[in-house]
């Protein structure tokens, strides 16, 4: 059909904050909130921004080139950055320091990338601050996985016996045969 165009857009800016997106953190600890990027064609003049609940910029930087380290523009006090962008993974991450309930929400990770048309994607972790961490019990998986590796393991050792006791029979058949042979 002449005329008729049809055009692809690909969106090669992408943001993750790993495979989970909340992270449960002690009262008074430091906890680390992972973001990472990609994208197809590179970056150049990348400005990324971390909001807590939307609406409060709480680190803002910018990254010249694949060869530079992120530059601070603005942050809070209590924040830090710790990922790395000349190496492998574009790492954005930030350290939250001696965090506190009212720390607990939605920390939004945010990336603007001028070299792909000002292509601006973003990813979003939820923070939940606790009192003690909840130590998980496992006795009932403890209890199943027993239970199933003790029938494998019967399950064997009747397969090995059977095994056993069907080779002494044909042995035994075998000196027969040969008693009657000779006779």
């Amino acid at each position: 059909l002449p005329g008729l165009h049809v055009f692809a857009i690909a969106f090669a800016l992408e943001v993750s904050v790993g495979k989970t997106n909340t992270v449960m953190a002690l009262n008074n600890s430091d906890v680390l909130l992972p973001c990472t990027f990609t994208t197809c064609i590179g970056f150049q003049d990348l400005v990324f921004t971390w909001y807590f609940n939307s609406t409060e910029m709480i680190y803002h930087g910018m990254i010249k080139n694949k060869a530079s380290e992120p530059s601070l523009v603005g942050r809070n006090p209590r924040v830090e950055f710790v990922g790395s962008t000349t190496g492998k993974d574009n790492n954005i991450s930030i350290l939250l320091k001696n965090v506190e309930f009212s720390d607990a929400g939605k920390y939004t990770c945010h990336v603007r990338n001028p070299k792909e048309k000002k292509a601006q994607h973003n990813a979003t972790i939820i923070l939940t601050v606790v009192q003690k961490m909840v130590e998980t019990d496992n006795t009932v998986t403890l209890i199943i996985v027993g239970v199933v590796g003790g029938l494998i393991g019967l399950l064997i050792l009747f397969m090995l016996i059977k095994r056993v006791v069907l080779f002494i029979i044909k042995k035994t058949q075998d000196g027969k045969k040969e008693c009657l042979v000779s006779s």
